[in-house]
């Protein structure tokens, strides 16, 4: 039995390698996705173009106008003449955000009293705003103590020094890449196992697969390995890309790692089989490749928090391996995660194999009547 199996996934591996377009598709988009999610698809605020309306002619005006100058947030800033000017500036969308500065600011700093900076904020780029929001808040604060030092006055008493623990430098491609390691590679996965069933069918091949020695378990086996062998070696060259290309510090086990990336793609393949199964032809099974992709990238907290989702929702992200993939994943790449929450997340992808390689098992001998 062994040695038909493993002809069998030779022969799918030939298959594979051998077509242009499979080639292409397996190796090319991960990579091109894997640069372009990593440089393109981050929150980061950077080189924004902001509005400043400066009112006041005092020293202390000036300096906080050049402390947005200093800043790498910014990459270029508009003085507004009046504030009529703001409403277009915003509308016509020339910048995100007006620091508006009224003519009393430095003179009500002078005289020791309170002085307010109002900040205007484009809410149709809400999370940029937000983040924008805490960017201008920082400067001014520091401002403020800064001021408070030089003048001589008595600094505030509680001060916050944030400390961020497994990404000290708040890089967004530490978040990321761990994340596309584990998507990209189930994405090699489908490609593979969803196209088995539907190329032999397509292909005309199928009922001679039906009449050679294979029983539909072998058949099964034969078809599901080459998908979870391909996902694997995907795996390792995105996690080698990760760590020597990017620098992203892997912390944690190696073995752990594998061993959650060989059950995260088991069950990947037997969802691609159970769409293969379904499939007449390779476009349909494509078609449910992306009809899969698509909800599982989104509801396994790849692009927002699972919290962040309706309370109704969040109970169907527990059938999708890729949810505890991407936990495990960033955990053992920046904090070194214990193997008892490994396995904690480790154990709804067992199941989650199993139930789905029974199912692609059971449409399969259902399209053999």
């Amino acid at each position: 039995m062994i040695n038909r199996i493993l002809s069998l996934i030779w022969k799918e591996l030939l298959a594979v390698l051998r077509d242009r377009r499979s080639r292409i598709s397996i190796l090319l988009p991960p990579l091109i996705q894997l640069l372009i999610f990593t440089e393109a698809a981050t929150l980061d605020v950077k080189n924004v173009p902001i509005g400043i309306l400066n009112r006041d002619n005092g020293e202390q005006g000036f300096e906080l106008t050049q402390r947005f100058h200093g800043t790498p947030f910014f990459n270029r800033i508009v003085y507004l003449k009046g504030v009529e000017e703001i409403g277009p500036f915003i509308d016509n969308q020339k910048g995100v955000m007006v620091v508006s500065i009224d003519e009393q600011f430095s003179r009500n700093l002078d005289h020791n009293q309170s002085t307010a900076i109002q900040v205007i904020l484009d809410g149709r780029k809400s999370n940029t705003a937000q983040i924008l929001s805490g960017y201008t808040i920082s400067i001014i604060e520091q401002f403020n103590k800064d001021y408070a030092f030089k003048a001589g006055l008595k600094p505030p008493n509680t001060q916050i020094f944030p400390r961020f623990w497994y990404n000290p430098n708040l890089l967004y491609y530490w978040y990321n890449i761990p994340s596309l390691v584990a998507t990209l590679s189930m994405l090699a996965c489908l490609v593979v196992t969803t196209q088995a069933i539907a190329r032999e069918r397509e292909l005309g091949t199928f009922d001679q697969l039906l009449v050679s020695p294979l029983t539909p378990f072998e058949i099964l086996m034969g078809k599901a390995l080459p998908g979870v062998l391909i996902g694997m070696l995907e795996g390792a060259f995105l996690l080698a890309m990760g760590i020597w290309g990017f620098q992203v510090p892997f912390t944690g086990s190696l073995a752990l790692f594998f061993l959650s990336q060989f059950i995260f793609v088991t069950a990947i393949s037997g969802v691609g089989l159970f769409i293969s199964s379904l499939s007449a032809t390779q476009q349909q099974a494509m078609l449910g490749t992306f009809v899969f992709m698509l909800p599982s990238v989104l509801l396994a907290g790849f692009a927002t928090p699972i919290e962040n989702m309706p309370s109704w929702l969040q109970p169907f992200t527990y059938i999708i391996p890729l949810r505890y993939m991407l936990v495990i994943s960033k955990g053992i790449f920046l904090k070194a995660m214990p193997a008892d929450i490994v396995f904690h997340n480790i154990w709804p992808m067992i199941l989650i194999a199993l139930f789905t390689l029974a199912s692609a098992g059971f449409f399969f001998r259902k399209r053999l009547q």
